[in-house]
């Protein structure tokens, strides 16, 4: 894991990143500098000149850190388990709890198909509308698509119900200081 400095650092090389929350993309230039505020999931969320932006771990080499190899260890537990520990190292760029423990996750289907598994995961966000869903659930897409015998993965954005604070966990609750 990289150690996250707590002053500014100056960016290596040009890198593509998010607006949060627009979800815009943006492309920051080299030797800008930025303030790290969040590193969860592999992203870096980061405020430069006032703007909260999101770089994604595939770019952490702008930042001065190695880029980190995705897990091989052999993942633990019957197919389930192992997409929600994927969705567990899934982060809002905004908050430091990751999307399962704040109840974004609605619904997880697994259908059987002659290629392997078909995965249908209904998801929302905390706010209707905040840019960052299509990032969020792409990032989702990705990280469960990478597991072995994965054939298919649909990640829908749902509205219904409307997420409260209520739906997160009592963990997610305790470290954002509500409980």
């Amino acid at each position: 894991m990289n150690e996250i400095p707590s002053e500014a650092i100056r960016l290596l090389r040009d890198v593509d990143a998010y607006v949060v929350p627009s979800g815009d993309e943006v492309k920051l230039l080299a030797g800008n500098l930025v303030r790290i505020t969040q590193a969860l999931g592999g992203n870096y969320t980061v405020i430069m000149n006032g703007n909260m932006v999101q770089i994604t771990a595939e770019n952490a080499d702008a930042l001065g850190f190695e880029i980190s190899e995705p897990d091989t260890n052999v993942p633990s537990g019957d197919l389930e388990q192992q997409i929600w520990d994927q969705l567990k190292t899934c982060y809002d760029p905004e908050i430091p709890v990751n999307i399962v423990e704040l109840g974004l996750i609605y619904d997880l289907n697994i259908e059987d198909v002659e290629e392997g598994k078909n995965i249908g995961i209904k998801m929302t966000l905390t706010a209707p509308g905040c840019g960052m869903g299509p990032v969020i659930a792409d990032e989702v897409d990705r990280k469960v698509n990478g597991i072995d015998g994965i054939n298919n993965v649909s990640v829908e954005l749902v509205w219904e119900p409307m997420w409260t604070r209520d739906m997160m966990s009592e963990e997610a609750q305790l470290e954002l200081g509500m409980l």
